[in-house]
């Protein structure tokens, strides 16, 4: 018996509206944070760290991860448990990645528990903009547009283990991108606050760098180290 027009125009309705429900799902973020964290703090730590079967990274910034987040502050996470990492999609990205966007965790490996972590928590919420291949090389883009340790060191500031200010790490950054970053300390083995990872933000789509809604919560303090590595 063919449909009813009433009950065709009801199904439609339905599948619509499911596709709506999916799309917002997966379009529940407002920007991403872009973070960059320095070896030299990851390893200067009670807990200390294991260089990457490929060998010691240099002595440069490395991407921690591209992070989905909202306006109010909260984020989503492990949005797609239906997608997961593979290795075989970034297979050409594989020694860039190794580059720049380096394991420091122990015991040693090839990095593919850090990215495979980073796209399943993060990457997956971002599925509506970044298929997983997009998603890593986005990332590795937005790493060569900003020289953060240059900027740095245009400023005077060294990672030669000497304390700097706070506010003039923001400014050199600032002064360089021309974006405010938010900037997250942790402890050395001797418990002196140290800089160890550096937030920029970027549009929802992806597409470039902006000011940063909201700053995570938490503050370093007005003096800090920069370790060497």
């Amino acid at each position: 018996m063919p449909f009813n027009n009433s009950v065709l125009l009801s199904i439609i309705k339905i599948l619509t509206l499911q596709s709506l429900l999916v799309l917002s799902a997966s379009q529940d973020f407002d920007f991403f944070y872009f973070v960059q964290q320095w070896p030299g703090s990851y390893c200067d730590t009670k807990q200390g760290c294991c260089y990457p079967k490929s060998g010691k990274p240099a002595a440069d910034f490395g991407i921690h991860g591209l992070w989905p987040n909202r306006n109010d502050g909260s984020y989503p996470s492990n949005c797609d448990p239906s997608n997961p990492f593979d290795a075989s999609k970034i297979s050409d990205l594989t020694r860039q990645m190794q580059s720049d966007w380096p394991t420091l965790s122990c015991p040693s490996n090839d990095g593919l528990t850090f990215w495979g972590r980073e796209w399943d928590k993060h990457g997956t919420c971002s599925e509506s903009v970044l298929d997983q291949h997009d998603y890593f090389s986005t990332a590795l883009n937005l790493k060569t547009e900003i020289d953060l340790l240059k900027a740095l060191q245009s400023a005077g500031i060294e990672p030669n283990g000497s304390s700097y200010s706070l506010s003039s790490i923001k400014d050199a950054i600032k002064g360089s991108s021309g974006y405010t970053p938010w900037i997250e300390c942790n402890n050395d083995s001797s418990s002196n606050s140290q800089l160890y990872q550096i937030y920029l933000c970027v549009d929802s789509t992806a597409s470039g760098y902006i000011e940063c809604p909201v700053f995570p919560n938490g503050s370093c303090g007005s003096s800090i180290e920069f370790p060497s590595f």
